[in-house]
């Protein structure tokens, strides 16, 4: 969907410390991303319960397979929320923003119908939470941000800019 999508795929292998391999898999986050995951949300959602540690989101990314741009388009959300509704972010843990921003990302970019579902209780189980969990997770979230998910590529190129900087 995006343009130039290998060009894309081999900036981010290079870039965002997945290696030069290009058969090196893109379906979890290398260990700097990680680490960026964890130091943004833990400022964006403060609160002290369930706070964001590096195990969880490599477990995360592990499990339910987070791609660098669901990783990407998560952090475009997390910024609309910044802007549009801090107050949300302030109710959150950052754990349960990781893991929902996470999967409504992955549902926006590759949820295609039922080939490719993304189900909710296969996120909860990569989180260790159960499904009436992230549905109320989804739903405070769509809410929150206004079902505003639309991207332009070139905010998801900003926030890369970003990100290998």
């Amino acid at each position: 969907l995006l343009p130039r999508h290998q060009q894309l795929s081999e900036r981010v292998r290079k870039r965002l410390y997945y290696g030069w391999d290009k058969d090196c898999s893109l379906d979890n986050l290398s260990s700097p991303v990680a680490d960026i995951a964890v130091e943004l949300l833990q400022k964006v959602a403060p609160s002290p319960i369930r706070r964001l540690q590096k195990k969880y989101v490599s477990h995360v990314s592990r499990e339910a397979c987070i791609s660098p741009c669901s990783m990407m388009l998560a952090l475009v959300f997390i910024e609309r929320l910044r802007h549009r509704n801090p107050e949300y972010l302030q109710q959150i843990s950052s754990s349960d923003l990781f893991l929902i921003s996470m999967m409504v990302a992955s549902k926006y970019l590759y949820d295609e119908g039922e080939e490719e579902e993304v189900f909710n209780d296969e996120w909860g189980a990569a989180g260790k939470v159960d499904v009436q969990t992230m549905n109320t997770l989804e739903m405070n979230f769509l809410s929150a941000i206004d079902w505003s998910l639309y991207t332009d590529p070139r905010e998801l190129f900003e926030v890369l800019s970003w990100l290998e900087g």
